[in-house]
């Protein structure tokens, strides 16, 4: 018996998949984790949209975060965006890096 729900649930995902392919639906991409973690200090809007949770206008606060901070020094600091507290940020931080901001001796170098 178990071995008939089994192959019933088998054969329902692939139907649902074949289903959505041939409506034209976007099937669900890979995981984002599977993907390049998206830099909080170079990423653009939409690149931030990609992220789990976070909409348009999250993604514009951290945009406007790191302009007024001058980038993020560490990840952590993600929970100083509004919208964006401790338990989105556990969703996030596996998915999110940075590299350090470029100061100005950096830069003269």
């Amino acid at each position: 018996m178990r071995m008939i729900i089994a192959a019933l649930l088998v054969a329902g995902v692939g139907v649902t998949t074949m289903a959505a392919q041939e409506s034209g639906r976007p099937v669900s991409k890979a995981p984002a984790a599977m993907t390049a973690p998206v830099n909080l200090n170079t990423a653009t809007a939409a690149q931030l949209e990609s992220l789990p949770g976070i909409g348009p206008a999250t993604a514009q606060r951290i945009v406007d975060y790191r302009q007024q901070n001058g980038g993020f020094k560490k990840v952590e600091e993600l929970m100083n965006v509004r919208g964006i507290g401790e338990a989105n940020f556990l969703k996030l931080k596996t998915l999110v890096s940075i590299t350090p901001p470029k100061t100005d001796r950096a830069a003269a170098q």
